[in-house]
């Protein structure tokens, strides 16, 4: 079971990097109705795979693992574990403003967003990219028994 939860854990990783380059890319390009309509179905993504590695690595540190005293006790998991949960609540800022989108794109139309929160957007993007970074070298640093 450990070795389906590690495996679980690994792919909903994948996809959160997957689906946060690809609303990199589209955050980039002129804004069109299909590319509002892409961003908010991959922000969906973005959500469900956060969730899932969130919900699987929770039970990986309380059932499937170590104690989770080892866990609690390394800084490296500390920060891996708080940066995660600070991306989340970044990623509150693009996600809102993709679901504002939701009226506008039913009815055909282009949302609206003016050129200083398209900018935000794009910066919070950027800003989660580089935090998994920080998330990857901590995970490396657990792998190897560092930071204990």
């Amino acid at each position: 079971m450990t070795t389906l939860f590690a495996f679980l854990h690994h792919v909903a990783a994948f996809a959160l990097v997957s689906s946060l380059s690809l609303e990199l890319m589209l955050v980039h390009q002129p804004l069109t109705l299909a590319n509002a309509r892409r961003l908010m179905r991959i922000d969906a993504v973005l959500g469900a795979s956060a969730g899932l590695l969130l919900v699987v690595g929770l039970l990986r540190v309380f059932v499937f693992e170590k104690n989770p005293d080892y866990y609690f006790s390394s800084l490296a998991f500390i920060i891996k574990f708080g940066v995660f949960i600070a991306l989340a609540s970044l990623s509150l800022l693009p996600t809102l403003e993709f679901l504002s989108w939701r009226k506008a794109v039913r009815a055909g139309h282009l949302p609206d967003i003016d050129e200083r929160r398209l900018r935000k957007v794009q910066a919070v993007i950027h800003g989660e990219l580089a935090g998994i970074v920080v998330i990857l070298l901590c995970a490396a640093v657990m792998a190897k028994g560092g930071w204990i």
